[in-house]
């Protein structure tokens, strides 16, 4: 039985597009796999802990010497570790906050990086590859090539590096100038957030087709 974890970040609720983009996307998988599972995780609405003292040594302490406090966040990673291996497919929203990723973002990917768990301590082989990981990213502003602020966007520039010892390669799709409906200095920006927009929803909905639509 196939199974989706989608994850979201945004805390904006309602109003977010990522959290948006993530659900079309969730209910395109549902609908091309009927008999499929879904674990769902609300970053930004339950974050998790960062990684302190305790955390840090918990990943270079043998488990039987961890502390009640290492225990604790060593537990936890395996159960994070355990949700992204019962997953055929990772989705996750990322919307971009201060030119980069949600602290809550960072501190799942620290979670993840486990020897042992996630990558191969030897040689350093990541071991939750073989997976489909989708990154729904959302933008304020524009960011593409030949804008002033080109490159700003770290978000997209880090998660593939931060995930990269554990095997996990993330597909972007991008919704740009976002912020272009609500903010009256951009309201000339709105139809290119427009354009943007239904390009990603385009996108998310060629990711999976349907079994009955292949008959």
């Amino acid at each position: 039985m196939m199974n989706l974890l989608h994850i979201d970040s945004s805390i904006r609720g309602e109003w977010s597009i990522s959290r948006r983009l993530t659900a079309r996307a969730a209910a395109a998988w549902r609908a091309a796999h009927p008999d499929g599972t879904v674990e769902y995780r609300d970053l930004g609405a339950e974050p998790l802990p960062h990684l302190d003292a305790d955390g840090g040594l918990a990943r270079m302490t043998p488990p039987d010497q961890h502390t009640p406090a290492q225990r604790e966040s060593w537990e936890l990673s395996e159960r994070l570790v355990d949700e992204v291996k019962r997953a055929d497919v990772v989705l996750l929203g990322l919307p971009l906050y201060n030119y980069g990723a949600p602290s809550s973002v960072k501190s799942w990917v620290d979670h993840l990086i486990v020897a042992g768990l996630t990558y191969d301590p030897t040689t350093q082989e990541g071991l939750l590859g073989g997976r489909e990981f989708v990154v729904l990213a959302s933008r304020g502003g524009g960011y593409g090539e030949g804008t002033p602020r080109h490159g700003w966007d770290h978000a997209e520039q880090w998660l593939p590096h931060g995930l990269s010892m554990t095997g996990l390669e993330p597909r972007f799709i991008h919704a740009e100038l976002t912020l272009a409906p609500s903010v009256p200095a951009m309201a000339e920006l709105i139809p290119l957030h427009e354009a943007s927009l239904a390009a990603a929803e385009k996108e998310i909905d060629n990711l999976w087709v349907p079994a009955s639509a292949q008959r």
